[in-house]
């Protein structure tokens, strides 16, 4: 049995592989729930809960992203004014 942890972040991974969309489809979370296994796993869950939950690590997912990227143009800004290119 995987964890409740273990099929959010795969549906939340699975679902910007497939998609590259942001915004989160319900009825794909539907049937990742019902086909995926979660279901059957954790069968006192949900399916408002389950997208609840991967809407969270999605937007987390995104948030660090974001991070990431600006504090890689924050770095090559700097890098780009120390060698006397900015």
């Amino acid at each position: 049995m995987r964890t409740l942890n273990d099929y959010v972040e795969s549906a939340a991974l699975e679902y910007w592989q497939e998609t590259g969309r942001a915004d989160l489809d319900p009825l794909w979370i539907a049937e990742y729930f019902q086909d995926g296994g979660v279901m059957d796993d954790h069968p006192r869950l949900n399916v408002v809960a389950f997208f609840a939950l991967v809407e969270k690590m999605r937007a987390q997912n995104l948030e660090r992203a974001e991070k990431r990227a600006r504090l890689e143009r924050e770095k090559a800004s700097h890098s780009g004014k120390r060698s006397g290119q900015g």
